[in-house]
Formats: structure tokens, sequence, C-alpha cells
């Protein structure tokens, strides 16, 4: 399975010269969610009464269809009328590349919406124990050329969001270094949002611990995304104002994924992805994960219309991330890079 990419993605498209080719296209598995599997039963067929709904899914409580329905309206459905809805198309494409994520040379200038990703940090300490383990992960700490190259494919304006590890005894002068770094190029400083990991408690180091935290950045003045209520009732049309699309909220408090359910080391949950690109982007944008790991910040984009390109070295995790990706509805096309043989 080899492809050579030979272009760019440039103005939100791609460009490829594909060679040694021997997966190009759209892979689809069984569905992986009620929503989906309603989404793949009716897409394409028209209107469907909610009753068609719950026959189809006998095996399901019908609050409980109704539920994913409503869940997911205006993203994988729309209401026509009373207990009358269709499926919504979606041109949403995934493009995954094996690679280093601290290459970018692959893509354009100014040709991403959002970076949103959680790399290797190299810190014994925070990743001893707890819901992260990277025993056997190449693990580094950023350099300046890395934030040059995020803010170089980053759009004017647009958000740098990183996930990283609470402060310690540790990490204190890097996760200084990183604001630095991110300052010099450009990308300033823009808030911080503490992840709570639910009821979850790691015991390790020198306090019990359960958060990490969500680092946010924007590229010059961050974008206007949030809607300005005043200005758009004096002037009849929307009206927005600098800054992302709500007001950012005091904390996540979010449960991590589940050891038994995880497909990598320290897999962010879907929930907390899809809360923050709901905050820092638009649909039909595209967001950029440079350590893909599980594939999760791909499915999130998708599941909420939004274009992806996910990074990842390990080639045991892009077949996973191929899987991941393949019961989604909106999953539409993949583009695999590894390296070619010799």
């Amino acid at each position: 399975m080899h492809i050579t990419i030979t272009h760019m993605f440039q103005n939100g498209t791609w460009a490829f010269s594909c060679h040694n080719l021997s997966l190009c296209g759209s892979i689809f598995l069984p569905m992986k969610s009620l929503a989906n599997a309603i989404y793949a039963r009716f897409n394409g067929k028209g209107e469907f009464p909610l009753k068609d709904a719950y026959s189809e899914n006998s095996d399901k409580p019908r609050e409980t269809v109704r539920a994913r329905i409503y869940d997911n309206l205006g993203v994988k459905f729309e209401r026509v009328a009373k207990g009358l809805y269709k499926t919504i198309d979606g041109d949403e494409s995934c493009v995954v590349i094996e690679g280093d994520g601290r290459d970018l040379s692959m893509l354009g200038d100014s040709s991403i919406d959002c970076i949103l990703t959680d790399h290797p940090w190299l810190d014994k300490k925070s990743n001893k124990g707890g819901d992260r383990n990277f025993a056997t992960y190449d693990c580094f700490r950023y350099t300046l050329d890395d934030f040059r190259e995020k803010a170089r494919v980053l759009k004017d304006g647009c958000f740098l969001v990183e996930i990283l590890p609470a402060e310690n005894e540790n990490n204190y002068d890097y996760l200084y270094q990183i604001k630095k770094y991110a300052e010099q190029c450009g990308l300033l400083y823009y808030s911080k949002v503490t992840w709570k990991k639910g009821n979850f408690v790691s015991n390790t180091g020198r306090k019990s611990k359960n958060t990490q935290d969500v680092m946010i950045f924007s590229k010059g003045k961050a974008r206007c995304l949030r809607i300005d209520a005043k200005k758009t009732k004096d002037t009849g049309t929307p009206q927005y104002m600098s800054g992302t699309a709500q007001m950012l909220p005091a904390m996540f408090d979010i449960p991590p994924v589940a050891r038994k359910n995880k497909i990598h080391q320290s897999e962010l949950p879907l929930t907390l992805c899809e809360k923050i690109l709901q905050f820092v982007t638009r649909q039909g944008e595209t967001v950029l994960d440079t350590f893909a790991g599980s594939g999760v910040v791909g499915e999130a984009a998708l599941n909420l219309k939004r274009n992806c390109i996910l990074i990842e070295l390990a080639h045991r995790n892009i077949l996973k991330i191929r899987d991941r990706l393949a019961g989604n509805p909106f999953f539409r096309e993949a583009f695999w890079k590894a390296t070619p043989a010799l």
C-alpha cells in the first residue's frame, strides 16, 4: 500500500500524483453507531417518517432511535415536518498521510483553517501512569521550526489548538517555551481551558491529577466567529466579532476513553474533539491533526461536516485510522502515503 504524493494541498483542494497505488478511494465498513446506521439506511432515499426508523431498528428503544436523530439534526438529518425527516448529503473528505507530523511540506501556505493536535510530548513524569503510556512511542519536544511550519500553513486569524499536560515541576519550562515559540511565529496566545477527565484520577507524581490543558493560539488577531447579537439586531444581517464561535467554558469536564475501548495509548475523547472544533471552526473548513494517533480528530471533523487531514507516523496506527473512519457515512476518500519501496 504505497502512494507518493507529488502535489500539495492548496486553496482547499488536493492535487495528487499517485504512484504504486494499491488503495486510493472510498472504503466502507459496517457502521459503528446507531446514528450512522440510520443515515446509511435512508441516505439518498428522500424523506422518511420516524416510524420507519423505528421499524428498521426494532431492537432499539424508540426513545433511543429518536434521540440519535435529534442529536444529529443539522449534521446528518434535517426535519422536514412533524415526524418526517431526510438525510443531509455530505461532501466532506479525509486525507490520511503516513509520515512525520513535523514535516508539513506537502501543505501549501495559508491552506488550513485549524490545527488540533496532541503531540507525544517528551515528559516522562507526565506520560507515566494514568491514561497515557508512551513506553514504546518516540516522544520529543517542539522546536521553533515546528511553530514556524504551523504558522505557515494556517490561515490568518485561524486557531492552533494544542492538547498539553497540566503544569508540574518537570515541564513548566517547556510549557513556557511553547508559548514563546508560538509568539515568535505570530501565533498569539488566545486562551487556555482545562480538560477535567471526569472522575478519573491518576495518583502519580507529587499530587493526584486528572487534568490536561487545551491551549489555544490564533495566527494574528483571532478571526470573527462569534455572532454579535446587538449589531446583528441593529443591521438586520449577521454580524460577527473577533473570537471563537462562543465564549469558551471554564473547563471541559469529559471522561477519558476507557482503556478497554482505546485504539491508541493517548486517545482523546470524541466528545472533547467535537466540542473544541465547534468553538474554532465552521462547516466545510479544513482541520489538520499532525499527530493523528487514533484518528479521533478526523472522526470529529467528519461528524461536524469539516474536512480533515491526518498525519500519522506509525503504520499500525494508519491501519486503525482507516478502519475507524471507514464506518463514517461522511467518509469519502482516503489517500495513504507510505515510504515507497526501494
